[in-house]
């Protein structure tokens, strides 16, 4: 799969009485190898998660359970919202795009597969700092 901007994906569903099977394989139905898995659950419809933008790590986010949305910001006044609200869809987050994730709902589970381990150094937790850093400012 080509690496390509913020785009939502659908992933191979198989299925029969005994219930589905969602099929998502790195560098496959994902445009990475997975180096990291993680997941966010217990949060309420008020919480706001992420709030971040990452120089190396891509990511893929599915709602396995419940829903979420994320909003994604490209630091040059562009944004858009996408509703994961079907178990069997993601959305693919190029590095150096600013994520927030919220509007749990009710047993939301929130996986999110990421192309790197953690390297808290790579994360940029500041907006003004990724905008500088976006239109070629050294931050």
């Amino acid at each position: 799969m080509e690496k390509q901007s913020v785009q939502m994906l659908e992933f191979p569903q198989k299925g029969d009485g005994r219930g589905q099977l969602v099929i998502v394989e790195g560098g496959v139905d994902i445009p990475f190898d997975i180096k990291r898995i993680f997941y966010i659950y217990g949060s309420d419809s008020e919480v706001v998660r992420g709030q971040h933008a990452n120089k190396r790590t891509e990511f893929v986010l599915i709602n396995v359970s419940g829903q979420s949305k994320v909003r994604v910001k490209d630091g040059r006044g562009n944004e858009a919202i996408f509703a994961l609200n079907r178990p069997h869809t993601g959305i693919y987050l190029p590095k150096m795009v600013w994520k927030d994730m919220y509007d749990f709902s009710e047993g939301s589970v929130l996986l999110c597969l990421a192309s790197e381990h953690y390297d808290t150094e790579e994360y940029i937790r500041d907006y003004d700092k990724f905008v500088e850093l976006i239109s070629g400012g050294q931050g």
